[in-house]
């Protein structure tokens, strides 16, 4: 009896443990939350974030201008002398953008040194109606609230402070690369703070970019001591080999500037849809962004941002109201140490007959069946449940609406195999013998890691405690469970937080990852739930309880309004041809896309020959003949066309004979371009002559005031030109020249893809000139005229 109780005790305590871990991952906000006029203030900031998330405002519209207008004149009201810089970057990404920057300098007592830069971007992203509250009003608003509480508390800061807004983050990060590239300022940053958003809710999780070593950046945040850090090295670690995509990443790459992103990432289906919008955004993350803002600003404000450059790395994790940290130099030596106390333990427990070889050996059956199993279960248990349910795949960030259930649901279920195995296969006591099996795994893992991904050198740390745990087992010649349970802890607050960020961060096809973790923190706390009596009852729970969570999941499984399925829809235009077409992404059609595809479209794969970039590779999946409209088609002009040895010199001018938002021009593979320019901007970072690109693509450019698309090249003289250009405008819903049904409430239009436009596509050649005109000449007076001539000749005969 005593045991039942014990185990029941512990779970609580487990859960309890659970519960302050996630309750302690970022502040939570009340409703009318006073704030004096020197702190930053939620209430404040969501202000703003209305203001600038009332409509899409993305770069073009009159909305982003309006939105560019309100913030100067924010900036204005805080007594900031306000700057704009405007100017045409194309990036290596092929995106050719003007972009309009918003910039103020708040001086130093001690000028000349390095300043700190407050970063966020203020366009909305295009074609998806999306909003932009939280990627990236909710940035925007973090800074002028937390400047307006910086200058009122009049605190005193050496480095002067620098306020940039930047444009056209959405398109290809053009206005972060146009400041770097071009404005004196950035010659003088020494540290940014850069405040962005990939979901709409959860806790904010701090991310360095750096090109050297973190160690710097590491004690110096340490220093600014936020209340709520949430940041670990291994995500550091992964974070440097992928392909980052902030404005940060401009700073770093084209600068060698150094900085922390700050970010949440949480509800990941409202990132650039239209559900982007202030009721999504959840107000305990705004006021987690604050908590970053203020303490790092008074620090940064005056420390030595020389001395956050640094050329080693340092392992670093977060557990609640702490920030730890110790050089990576430290990994591989406490890896060793681990190993060596390991053997020694094992030794002495051999000796006092603690431990049985074959006992030990035995720990291998529930260990390994419990990882297996749970890993199989899960990855192809998460597949069937897409092909039960095969509207999942409409959202395409991988993370449906239910998600959290299903994370519950899998763990759950994990936990239950894991009691499951550890009844047949183990009792409680010889759990501590079974336990060497799951210390061996853990050192191991922790040696490869300490080769391969040094950031993740903390995972040793809870094996240290469960050294500990094994150790006064083997000294004492007996389990202690509150001992066990007090070593438990580091395992519960270092490795329970990634079983849930691991499928929020990279979708739910990474469950099985989660499962797994599931199954490893299980085997590392061995020595508490080993203990438990009865493990059948305690597997039985938790699979009834999955099983609750399935059901809930299924239940949830649909759409509703605020919880919509993406679909998408355009009309495409072929000049060349005088055909036209209703294409759509989609693999699952819907009403309203069959209104307009039919119950039984075509295919939609030769309209993929001109492939458009997309963050998932999307591609045309159906199509249907649509009804030709009047629809303008661009100029095309070519100003020069010259022949120099051999070489061809063209520059082509496309000129817009309707409101049109964005050019996507192709190439013929096998052609090759030298001195390239468009609208007189070259490639940021382009090496030789030669123009590198990916496939036909050339360029897409997003049109701002309608203008004129010019390209200058030069091409070999018997190269054939072989180009298109694809004109798009936005304005499918609202053009008056189609009758457009609007999507039904528990709808949204799709975003990452070119969505909601009126697509016109033709070659770019030139046309032949047209022959010259003879004036016609009226016949009657000629006839008339001879008539008389021969007459008065006859007359004078």
């Amino acid at each position: 009896m005593k045991k039942n109780y014990s185990s029941i005790i512990t779970a609580a305590v487990i859960l309890g443990i659970l519960g302050l871990l996630f309750a302690s991952l970022m502040p939570s906000y009340s409703e009318g939350e006073e704030k004096k006029v020197t702190e930053f203030s939620t209430d404040r900031a969501m202000e703003h974030v209305e203001a600038i998330a009332q409509h899409p405002h993305y770069v073009g519209t009159k909305n982003h201008e309006a939105v560019a207008n309100y913030i100067i004149a924010e900036l204005e009201k805080l007594g900031l002398e306000t700057t704009v810089q405007e100017g045409y970057t194309l990036t290596d990404w092929g995106n050719l953008v003007k972009s309009k920057n918003i910039m103020c300098r708040i001086d130093g007592t001690k000028p000349g040194g390095k300043a700190l830069l407050l970063l966020s971007h203020y366009d909305s992203a295009p074609h998806s109606f999306s909003h932009g509250a939280s990627d990236d009003a909710s940035g925007v608003a973090t800074i002028l609230e937390g400047v307006r509480a910086f200058l009122n508390a009049r605190t005193k800061h050496q480095n002067d402070i620098i306020i940039l807004f930047t444009d056209a983050e959405e398109l290809g990060l053009n206005g972060a690369s146009l400041f770097v590239t071009e404005h004196k300022w950035a010659k003088q940053v020494g540290l940014v703070l850069n405040f962005e958003a990939r979901g709409s809710s959860g806790p904010s999780y701090m991310l360095m970019e750096t090109n050297k070593g973190n160690a710097g950046l590491v004690k110096e945040f340490a220093k600014a001591d936020p209340a709520y850090a949430v940041s670990n090295s291994l995500m550091y670690s992964i974070y440097k080999m992928l392909p980052n995509d902030t404005d940060l990443t401009v700073f770093r790459e084209k600068g060698d500037i150094q900085g922390f992103n700050f970010a949440f990432i949480d509800s990941h289906f409202n990132y650039h849809t239209q559900q982007d919008d202030v009721a999504h955004l959840d107000k305990s993350t705004l006021k987690h962004q604050g908590s970053y803002l203020m303490p790092l600003l008074n620090h940064f404000s005056n420390a030595d941002l020389n001395a956050t450059a640094s050329a080693s790395d340092d392992v670093y994790f977060t557990i609640p109201f702490a920030f730890i940290s110790y050089p990576f130099d430290w990994v591989i030596p406490m890896t060793l140490i681990a190993v060596g106390v390991l053997i020694i333990l094992v030794f002495i427990g051999k000796a006092k007959r603690m431990l049985k070889l074959s006992d030990i050996m035995k720990g291998f059956f529930p260990f390994l069946g419990s990882l297996i199993f749970v890993g199989l279960i899960t990855y192809y248990g998460w597949k069937g449940l897409l092909l039960i349910n095969p509207q999942y795949n409409d959202l395409l960030n991988g993370f449906t609406y239910n998600g959290h259930d299903y994370i519950a649901a899998f763990v759950l279920l994990s936990l239950s195999i894991c009691f499951f195995f550890y009844q047949i296969g183990s009792q409680p006591k010889v759990a501590m013998n079974h336990y060497v099996m799951p210390l061996i795994f853990w050192i191991v893992l922790n040696g490869f890691l300490a080769n391969s991904l040094q950031g993740a050198g903390f995972l040793i740390i809870p094996v240290y405690f469960g050294l500990f745990a094994f150790a006064v087992f083997v000294f004492s010649q007996r389990s202690n469970w509150i001992v066990n349970l007090i070593c438990a802890i580091p395992a519960l607050l270092i490795v329970a937080p990634f079983i849930q960020m691991f499928p929020i961060g990279l979708g739910l096809k990474i469950l099985f990852g989660s499962a797994i973790l599931t199954v490893l923190l299980f085997v590392l706390i061995l020595p508490v739930f080993g203990a438990f009596a009865k493990k059948g009852i305690w597997s039985l729970f938790f699979f009834l309880t999955a099983v609750i969570f399935f059901a809930k999941a299924q239940y949830h499984s649909g759409y509703e309004a605020g919880e919509a399925k993406s679909n998408s829809l355009v009309y495409y235009y072929n000049a060349d041809t005088n055909k036209a077409h209703w294409l759509t992404y989609d693999t699952n059609l819907d009403s309203w896309t069959k209104g307009y595809l039919g119950e039984k479209p075509k295919g939609a794969k030769i309209f993929n020959d001109l492939k458009l970039y997309s963050k998932y590779n999307s591609e045309f999946t159906y199509s249907a003949e649509a009804p030709n409209k009047d629809i303008a088609k661009p100029s095309i002009s070519f100003l020069k066309d010259s022949v120099v040895g051999h070489k061809r010199f063209l520059k082509i001018q496309i000129t817009p004979n309707r409101k049109v938002n964005r050019y996507d021009v192709f190439a013929n593979e096998i052609m090759r371009f030298y001195n390239f320019k468009a609208n007189g901007t070259s490639t940021l970072g382009q090496q030789g002559t030669e123009l590198e690109r990916n496939g036909k693509k050339l360029l897409s450019y997003y049109v701002v005031n309608n203008e004129p698309l010019v390209l200058q090249f030069t091409i070999n003289k018997a190269t054939i030109l072989d180009m298109d250009v694809m004109e798009s405008s936005f304005d499918l819903m609202v053009n008056p020249i189609f009758s457009m049904t609007p999507r039904e409430n528990w709808m949204m239009p799709t975003p990452f893809v070119l969505n909601n436009a009126v697509i016109i596509t033709q070659k770019i050649r030139r046309r032949p000139k047209a022959a010259p005109t003879i004036k016609p000449v009226a016949v009657q007076p000629i006839v008339a005229d001879s008539l008389r001539v021969v007459k008065d000749s006859l007359k004078v005969k």
